[in-house]
């Protein structure tokens, strides 16, 4: 993509009623745009990166066997009254139309996935099945903030599991945890799987998914040892104290920041929908139900927080809007900018994902850009490359240079993650 063609404009400062650094920084370089508090407009490069993280986890999801659809955001007041939820979750948008008939917007997919699985799962025979969905949620937060980590709309991955037996359960929860932790490594994040109380969805012991930032909303004790992890909030341990599951450890505390979730949900669902279906012995009996949630655009958010720096977004490869940012220093056409275009023509051509920085600008603005966008790799056309043929290469990560020819830049996986 040409950068001169981009409508979207980066800033210096960032926007006054920004305290997060997720969003300061996603602001200033044309990431998103703020509508209110807590509510988000992604832009080309914002909307590239959701994307890119989606389908991470879409990619482990159908791995284990998750089926994806798409469901219904506007609920039936019905089925949130038929749980309890409709006058017990305090964070439900409530709406009543012209006729007077109420709604709910969706804050999460039990209320409906429940029913369409109850409509095709009649028998042993058709357990398990795991069923998910990447989409929009909406939340009546009182105070939305952090940013995109914590707001009134945003896109969430949710996966629904049901199970014959507790075992078959208990045997797909690990399937999951496996999963998430490796979708965290494929995102660049060190994720620690932390034992939390189920809350409002189940009275049973859930994992969240927790990674160490300091602008995380929770406190967490983990075990220096061995991979014990628990919520502190819930705990009656303290820092220093010895891990009680190696007995050999000590307990260090961290701010953290949730990036998914795993709860058992038992029969609660089956129960509140009346869905059954016939065991082996053709009697009916209530499914298991897990649900399994990822905040992508929150991850969004986690991974700003963790690699930005002062100069900017700093995208892990397997997330970054484009892999490479091509910078021309020519001008009016003159041998650096042919130079510029030809590389830009070989590296599309070659499957590279390049942003090519051929706006009339000076050179200094166009380095402090590249570095505010955070795409991992840059590089650099202006007469020296012309007069020698080695095209300087910066990693926005670390910032080492080295100088590359023109034949070994066509022939580098810039795409690889």
């Amino acid at each position: 993509m040409r950068q001169s063609k981009l409508f979207t404009k980066t800033r210096r400062e960032a926007p006054a009623d920004e305290v997060a650094k997720n969003a300061q920084l996603l602001v200033r370089a044309g990431y998103i745009h703020k509508e209110m508090a807590g509510v988000y407009s992604y832009l080309p490069f914002g909307k590239k990166v959701l994307e890119k993280i989606e389908q991470v986890v879409r990619e482990e999801m159908d791995a284990i066997g998750g089926q994806e659809i798409r469901m219904a955001t506007l609920h039936p007041s019905e089925n949130w009254k038929q749980t309890g939820a409709w006058d017990g979750v305090d964070v439900l948008f409530k709406l009543q139309s012209r006729t007077e008939k109420e709604y709910a917007i969706g804050q999460s997919e039990e209320e409906i996935v429940t029913p369409i699985a109850r409509e095709y799962v009649q028998s042993y025979k058709d357990l398990p099945v795991a069923i998910y969905q990447i989409g929009q949620k909406y939340r009546d937060e009182l105070r939305a903030k952090s940013g995109i980590m914590r707001g009134r709309e945003f896109t969430m991955k949710d996966m629904y599991s049901f199970h014959e037996t507790q075992e078959d359960f208990d045997r797909f929860y690990t399937l999951a945890k496996e999963s998430y932790l490796k979708i965290y490594e494929r995102l660049g994040l060190v994720a620690k799987a932390t034992e939390a109380s189920g809350g409002a969805f189940t009275k049973k012991l859930s994992y969240e998914f927790m990674v160490l930032t300091d602008a995380g909303e929770d406190d967490i004790l983990y075990c220096e040892h061995c991979p014990y992890c628990v919520n502190a909030e819930i705990s009656n341990q303290k820092e220093g104290d010895t891990c009680t599951r190696c007995n050999e450890g000590a307990l260090a505390r961290a701010k953290a920041s949730e990036v998914g979730n795993i709860f058992d949900l038992g029969t609660k669902y089956s129960n509140d929908f009346s869905f059954t279906y016939k065991d082996k012995e053709g009697k009916d009996q209530f499914p298991i139900m897990g649900c399994f949630g990822i905040g992508i655009s929150r991850l969004m958010g986690v991974i700003v927080e963790s690699f930005g720096d002062e100069k900017g977004l700093v995208w892990p490869a397997a997330v970054a809007p484009f892999a490479v940012h091509l910078v021309s220093l020519g001008k009016d056409n003159d041998d650096v900018c042919k130079a510029a275009d030809a590389l830009y023509d070989d590296l599309v051509k070659a499957g590279v994902e390049v942003l090519y920085d051929d706006r009339d600008a000076r050179a200094g603005e166009k380095f402090a850009d590249s570095d505010l966008l955070g795409i991992p790799k840059r590089i650099v056309v202006g007469k020296d490359a012309v007069a020698t043929g080695q095209f300087e290469v910066v990693d926005r990560a670390t910032g080492a240079v080295e100088k590359v020819s023109r034949e070994a830049l066509l022939k580098s996986d810039f795409n690889s993650k």
